[in-house]
């Protein structure tokens, strides 16, 4: 029996690092500090998993080599004029770099699943910055915790214990010493353990922002609720944001996939520069799949943009409308696709999935998702954070390193080694 402590958790944003395992037999068969989704994949991932590479043949998905599945799924790439890759928030850094080096060779599109979620905070960032922080600092400081648009209690469980209200820091002890704030269109369990929970109208989010900042400003609103909320209860708000210490402002999907998306952020961020007159406020995205965030940061560095990059003119190209993935396959103009440790057709709209299954595409994925069932190419991999070694980056981009805990299957490579297998094998295609 083997004990490995401080493991970076491979589940959501939190990336929460002091998880600990009990492992016996390459198997483990306890997991500690985590919570019910963590100790579920630990306990969990091996079942029902697809240990064979696999090609369509006559319609049907049928066992092959590995070397042959590198084979076909750098002949789709190669044959392919606008060529799509994927993926990746489930992988670490290491894959990541490696995936982009592969788009820039086929001269296709990068993407990720940033365009499904917390693409319109990167346009936020864009626009107006980002005043931010990290986790830790929110720990040690905050005295008022604002959750807009986020359910953190069920997206993000051990968000609230371990960073936020229920954390103990150097300068604030716990739950007593802060409040939190839950402004959301329904009474989630996360509102329920707030102090305040402000309900508002469906895609009004931006209406309330613009009125408390015009509160903040002593600014006349002449109507008498805005976003379902009175005047004088905005007001109170507006307050109490302002004669905090140190405030935080986490936002979830409820703001970026709502009406006004990316004017929803940049309207976020003006409201938290505002309370900089007379505070300390920041703000932070919360981000889902565990290394997203790395995502971003890995294709900013390589390319200058964090995601929907287009390598088809010979240099970077970036309009996020235009060379986002969705948009891509909704118009029909991709025709060959790499998708990572990805499930779009779970996600994505029906008519761009429907789009997808029209073009060959290969799949890298532990597990048969639904979009490996309608691939042309299947190769497992295995588990980044679990079963192979990496590094990612927590909500806050702070990056941290992922643990290899037990061996893979025999036979099972990882998701970095299996695509630089399909970038070597591009290259010497496109050499002859």
């Amino acid at each position: 029996m083997v004990i490995v402590q401080n493991i970076v958790c491979p589940i959501c944003g939190c990336a929460c690092d002091d998880i600990e395992a009990t492992v016996e037999g390459n198997k483990i068969v306890k997991v500690k500090n985590s919570c019910s989704i963590s100790a579920s994949k630990f306990l969990n991932f091996w079942k029902e998993r697809n240990l064979s590479s696999l090609i369509r043949k006559n319609g049907e998905l049928a066992p092959t080599s590995l070397e042959e599945a590198v084979e076909k799924t750098a002949e789709i790439l190669v044959n392919a004029e606008y060529p799509l890759v994927y993926g990746f928030a489930l992988s670490g850094c290491e894959a990541q770099a490696v995936g982009v080096e592969l788009a820039e060779e086929i001269g296709g599109v990068i993407d990720n699943q940033t365009v499904t979620c917390h693409g319109p905070s990167a346009l936020g960032l864009h626009d107006v910055g980002m005043p931010g922080c990290t986790l830790g600092e929110v720990r040690h400081r905050a005295d008022l915790i604002v959750y807009w648009g986020s359910n953190f209690q069920e997206a993000h469980p051990r968000h609230l214990a371990r960073y936020s209200a229920l954390s103990e820091g150097r300068f604030r002890k716990g739950r007593k010493d802060r409040k939190v704030v839950v402004i959301d269109v329904r009474k989630t369990p996360s509102a329920r353990v707030a102090d305040l929970f402000i309900p508002i109208a469906p895609g009004q989010d931006y209406e309330l922002m613009s009125a408390l900042r015009m509160a903040l400003n002593n600014d006349e609103i002449e109507e008498e609720s805005v976003a379902g909320l009175p005047v004088d209860k905005i007001e109170e708000l507006a307050e109490m944001l302002r004669s905090c210490q140190f405030g935080i402002l986490f936002y979830g999907l409820g703001l970026t996939m709502s009406r006004g998306k990316e004017r929803n952020i940049d309207q976020a961020v003006s409201l938290v520069c505002d309370l900089n007159k007379w505070t300390k406020f920041v703000i932070m995205p919360m981000r889902g799949h565990y290394n997203v965030t790395g995502m971003n940061e890995v294709t900013a560095w390589q390319t200058g943009y964090p995601y929907a990059v287009d390598f088809s003119h010979g240099y970077p190209w970036y309009n996020p409308g235009e060379t986002t993935s969705i948009d891509i396959l909704r118009r029909g103009e991709c025709d060959a696709a790499l998708i990572v440790a990805s499930d779009p057709l779970a996600h994505f709209p029906k008519e761009v999935g429907q789009n997808l299954c029209k073009i060959p595409f290969a799949v890298i994925d532990p597990h048969m998702s639904m979009t490996a069932l309608a691939a042309d190419v299947v190769m497992p991999c295995a588990f980044t954070g679990i079963e192979a070694e990496g590094s990612a980056y927590r909500m806050d981009t702070v990056p941290l390193p992922l643990k290899k805990v037990i061996e893979s299957p025999p036979g099972i490579l990882s998701d970095e080694e299996l695509v630089g297998m399909i970038l070597k094998r591009v290259k010497s295609k496109r050499r002859r």
